[in-house]
């Protein structure tokens, strides 16, 4: 057996990283395989059983509102807090932030970018969720897929809509809204 004294050489270092990283990564999957676990069960009891969203809209799709709170659970259950920022709208509440976001940008084009009008938002329909705080986003973007819920606009990280029926990937996200006036 060989004793060092002083800095271990590098062939045992890298080893010795190398282990660090099989380790978290096999931590990284029981970690997966439990949430995995814990999604399936949720969803195969259709989310009866959990707690309602603190502030929950209205108007809400039903479907959406559980796969929200599936997500909810699941995040709190990675330590990550995830509320719900927005649900449904009415068409005036929706007006109301196109006129806004005209009077923040100082023009409909840039405007357009940011929010769509009654007749075309996914809010008003009761089939788009905002979400933060920005972990929040962050987790769910990452997690999105799996729970049936996909991002939607580049720039807008906390905006979600439903994965729709059938569909195995999320569509690829919009730059901004403005394809949608």
């Amino acid at each position: 057996m060989t004793l060092y004294v002083g800095r271990l050489p590098e062939r045992v270092r890298r080893r010795r990283a190398r282990a660090a990283v099989i380790a978290a990564v096999a931590t990284l999957c029981a970690t997966a395989a439990f949430v995995v676990h814990l999604l399936g069960g949720l969803a195969a009891n259709g989310a009866d059983d959990l707690p309602p969203t603190p502030g929950s809209a209205a108007g809400l799709d039903p479907e959406l509102q559980r796969r929200f709170d599936v997500a909810r659970v699941a995040a709190a259950a990675d330590g990550v807090e995830l509320k719900l920022t927005s649900g449904w709208r009415s068409a005036a509440e929706q007006q109301s932030l196109v006129d806004g976001a005209v009077e923040k940008y100082g023009s409909l084009e840039e405007a357009r970018r940011w929010v769509l009008p009654p007749e075309s938002s996914a809010h008003v329909q009761g089939k788009a969720i905002d979400v933060g705080p920005t972990d929040g986003a962050l987790w769910l973007e990452q997690h999105g897929l799996e729970l049936g819920l996909c991002r939607t606009y580049a720039n807008e990280m906390w905006h979600f809509e439903m994965l729709a029926d059938g569909a195995t990937a999320c569509p690829e996200m919009h730059l901004d809204s403005s394809g949608g006036w």
